[in-house]
């Protein structure tokens, strides 16, 4: 009944819908940057400098962008935004062969990719009642691993009919309707930062040590992800036949276990603190990667995927309302959006440490994945003092609420 409640309340779905379908984008746009490119004969090494081009970006824009909904409120900026991203994607469509325009349309799309998941998550509050939060934040986690799969397959779709540029289209598309549809809600409109701090400064959120410490756990999770899904790669090639599917069985065996870990993680009224939560998932996240490390038959290892995904939406739904406590008063927004860069960061890092290894030992990759999460899961443990609510300088008008419009 908690999903029915909430997804009945003013708004929810509009914004969960909206938010979905203009962040499908970012599922959709590493795989069409590199068939866009291969289609226009474009060598590996110029598609890994536009790929790389559009990740470093992202990861420099998001935080950037947040700070300016922070300042300015969220229309304007979800909607400059996502034009300027349309453009990056148009120039990749018109001209994928070019060696300086290719990379420079990957950099602007990613540079100016709509802070959505930020903005939503800086909504939340002031959408839903306060005890509807962890379910808010558990089915926003849960979508989260439905993007990465409906990404990649809505890419090979469009491509395989209609060809790859047609494909950088449609996310040019998909990410200004989706934008489109959040932006002009109430909600949305109404949405306005407390007064930020004299204090904050150049370092605005990360001037709070217990949301640097979460930030640089989290990315330990990424590097965790990023390292599994070349194990799994890897692992499913080394039993080509022996597993249908392939990679794609085991990525989605693991992305359907953080689904359902999600859904009942926001089923459940907790009565520990969110910042107890975080450590204690997050380390169970740890200790569901060590069987791994066994490198079982197709079979076991299926069951393992499954297994080891369940932790990850939970750890974020909960690291979700943990950031909105430790963010200093003005800088929520900018917040979220570290949080999507340090988890893009650490998924990066581990990915490119783990393809450097896979030549050498799967057991060594499967060991940087468990490192990776093992490792974050502790430093959230032992600053686990750190994770203090920040304190607000003047009534927070995100909580007040909204006029249905």
């Amino acid at each position: 009944m908690g999903y029915l409640a909430l997804l009945r309340a003013p708004h929810v779905t509009r914004l969960l819908f909206g938010t979905l379908l203009g962040r499908l984008p970012a599922g959709m746009t590493a795989l069409v940057i590199a068939l866009a490119l291969r289609e226009a004969h474009t060598p590996y090494s110029r598609i890994g400098l536009a790929t790389a081009a559009y990740a470093i970006a992202a990861a420099i824009g998001g935080p950037v962008l947040g700070r300016i909904v922070d300042r300015t409120g969220q229309p304007r900026v979800l909607l400059g935004s996502a034009v300027v991203a349309g453009l990056g994607y148009a120039l990749l469509a018109l001209v994928p062969g070019s060696p300086i325009a290719a990379p420079v349309g990957a950099a602007i799309a990613g540079l100016a990719m709509p802070p959505l998941e930020p903005c939503l998550r800086a909504l939340w509050p002031a959408v839903v009642e306060e005890e509807q939060l962890d379910t808010a934040y558990a089915f926003d986690s849960a979508s989260q691993q439905i993007l990465y799969v409906a990404g990649p397959l809505a890419v090979a779709g469009i491509s395989a009919l209609f060809g790859p540029s047609t494909a950088l289209w449609t996310a040019a598309a998909l990410g200004l309707t989706g934008v489109l549809v959040v932006a002009t809600a109430a909600p949305a409109r109404a949405w306005r930062a407390p007064v930020r701090e004299s204090s904050a400064g150049l370092l605005g959120p990360l001037r709070s040590p217990g949301l640097v410490a979460l930030l640089i756990g989290l990315a330990g999770a990424g590097w965790a992800v990023g390292s599994q899904n070349v194990l799994f790669i890897a692992y499913a090639e080394n039993h080509h036949g022996g597993l249908p599917g392939g990679a794609g069985t085991l990525l989605a065996l693991a992305a359907l276990g953080g689904l359902l870990g999600a859904l009942a993680y926001g089923a459940v009224r907790w009565r520990s603190t969110t910042a107890t939560r975080t450590w204690v998932i997050a380390l169970a996240m740890g200790a569901s990667y060590l069987p791994l490390l066994l490198l079982p038959g197709p079979v076991p290892m299926a069951v393992l995927a499954f297994l080891s995904g369940i932790g990850l939406a939970p750890l974020l739904a909960a690291a979700f309302v943990l950031v909105a406590e430790l963010a200093p008063a003005g800088t929520v927004t900018e917040a979220f959006a570290w949080l999507v860069t340090l988890f893009a960061t650490g998924n990066a890092a581990g990915y490119a440490v783990s393809g450097a290894l896979v030549a050498d030992s799967l057991r060594t990759v499967a060991l940087c994945a468990t490192a990776g999460i093992c490792l974050g899961g502790l430093l959230l443990f032992g600053t686990r003092r750190l994770f203090h609510p920040a304190l607000p300088s003047s009534p927070d008008p995100v909580n007040e609420p909204v006029p249905v419009a």
